[in-house]
């Protein structure tokens, strides 16, 4: 089971992260509403630090293609995450732009339409994220909510797929047993849940990466 620690702040943190075994890293770009925001610069200075073997992903909130891709272009990461829904056709544009490039699209699971939501993302992006976040909320919710959705719809939802799925939204080191268990994602992805007052915490990494190798196991 791999684990993706989002809202990285810094090398510092991203160092953490990967010492406690995150396979890949989340980088907040500019957002409506949640946490981790960090500025493009230091995007690509935590890209550039991370090991090769460790997957570097920008959150962005651009729905357009040109307005993703040259984000993805200066802060060269290995992966994007859309956070919102992308215009029709931007995802394609975008593989062709930076075929290189992955992309995981977000679908935020507020009911059953998110099965046939997730189906469609599935069919343009290399692999589709399932968190809690609301687009028809006042000021939209991107991600980073700290809730937990409904964990049934993304266990048919994974069920449907033939994409890696990650499941975001809510996850702690006290429930991310239960997640593996009844999801079973390719990936957990988790922000608020691993730290103190904004910051990673070291205690909750290896808790959370504890629970993951016991209930993988």
């Amino acid at each position: 089971m791999r684990v993706k620690v989002c809202c990285i702040r810094d090398v510092e943190e991203a160092r953490l992260a990967v010492a406690a075994g995150a396979a890949a890293l989340g980088l907040v770009s500019e957002m409506p509403s949640g946490p981790g925001v960090i500025d493009e610069d230091t995007i690509a200075a935590v890209a550039a630090a991370a090991p090769p073997a460790v997957a570097t992903v920008l959150l962005t909130c651009r729905r357009d293609a040109a307005g993703i891709a040259d984000q993805a272009r200066r802060t060269r990461v290995s992966a994007v995450q859309v956070c919102d829904r992308p215009h029709p056709g931007a995802l394609a544009a975008v593989r062709d732009a930076l075929p290189a490039l992955k992309i995981v699209q977000v679908v935020h699971v507020t009911g059953m339409g998110a099965v046939a939501e997730a189906a469609a993302a599935a069919e343009e992006a290399d692999a589709v994220l399932l968190d809690s976040g609301n687009l028809e909320a006042r000021v939209k919710e991107l991600g980073g909510t700290g809730r937990r959705h409904d964990w049934t719809i993304s266990a048919r939802i994974v069920q449907r797929l033939r994409r890696p799925v990650f499941l975001a939204g809510g996850l702690s080191p006290d429930n991310a047993a239960e997640a593996v268990r009844t999801v079973r994602p390719w990936a957990l992805d988790v922000c608020r849940g691993v730290r103190t007052e904004g910051r990673l915490d070291a205690a909750k990494l290896e808790r959370f990466f504890a629970a993951v190798r016991a209930a993988s196991s």
